[in-house]
């Protein structure tokens, strides 16, 4: 029988791993083997920051919103209370570019609200 060594497609699958290691420090990027261990480790550690980004990011809207409402005298909690009350649809995204870029247009939300 006819040893197969499996040539052209272990050097693809090699290659194709290493592709991934760009960047790492020491032997990660260059050795297949701890290459293999290191890319099988970010890339658990990229899912699950993947999801803790929105977590954190929604963290930082509700400060600024938080921040902007203090300023004109009602808590956070009971702004977006009144915002659902009132029926207007804005998401704390919208509400922290506003309260960054255009605070005039938040304190007139803040001001129906507050009614």
């Amino acid at each position: 029988m006819v040893r197969v060594k499996k040539g052209k497609s272990a050097r693809k699958h090699r290659k194709h791993v290493l592709k991934y290691t760009k960047g790492f420090r020491w032997g990660r990027k260059s050795k297949y083997k701890l290459a293999k261990d290191a890319v099988k480790h970010a890339w658990k550690w990229s899912f699950r920051d993947r999801k803790n980004k929105k977590r954190v990011f929604r963290r930082l809207w509700q400060t600024y919103i938080n921040a902007a409402c203090r300023k004109q005298g009602i808590s956070y909690s009971r702004f977006i209370n009144g915002l659902k009350k009132n029926k207007i649809i804005l998401d704390r995204k919208i509400l922290a570019q506003l309260s960054q870029e255009k605070p005039e247009v938040l304190e007139k939300i803040i001001e129906m609200v507050k009614k």
